[in-house]
């Protein structure tokens, strides 16, 4: 399964194309679980080239997605990443906006994302989110996380 830990480590990635909010979601992994491998990039196309380079136990755990970033929206690397072949389609997608717009959040939920936040202003505020989002069950299909992930926070 996709999910294995990697190397013992939990594996994650953040694609953001602002690096203030890059070093600050970094901050904030590494005060939760300092053994988490944290893969950085700063936007949609540079998170696809990496992904579809990945295989089997290679693939993150959670991938966090800005919705707003140059040359590949979060949005469109979500549809990418639910279209493809393999346990790629499978990986948890956490969408971590600045927006709050109902049609964002709709359009999220449609393409298959697990979970929608709003990101916090506050350092705190997004360690909860982070440790909340990275409680969620691994078992089960991204149908049955999904059910369960939109409806918290």
């Amino acid at each position: 399964m996709a999910f294995e830990k990697h190397n013992s480590h939990r594996f994650i990635y953040l694609a953001d194309d602002d690096s203030d909010d890059r070093e600050f979601f970094a901050d904030a992994v590494l005060e939760i679980d300092p053994d988490v491998i944290l893969k950085q990039v700063p936007d949609g196309m540079h998170l696809m080239d990496d992904l579809l380079a990945l295989s089997g136990p290679e693939l993150p755990e959670f991938i966090f997605l800005d919705i707003n970033m140059p040359g590949k929206s979060g949005l469109e690397c979500l549809a990418e990443i639910r279209s493809s072949e393999g346990e790629l389609k499978e990986v948890n997608i956490v969408m971590l906006s600045t927006s709050s717009d109902p049609e964002n959040i709709r359009r999220a939920s449609e393409l298959g994302a697990t979970f929608y936040a709003v990101k916090p202003s506050c350092f705190e505020r997004l360690k909860s989110l982070l440790e909340e989002v990275l409680s969620i069950s691994l078992v089960g299909s991204v149908e049955e996380n999904k059910k369960v992930s939109f409806g918290l926070g």
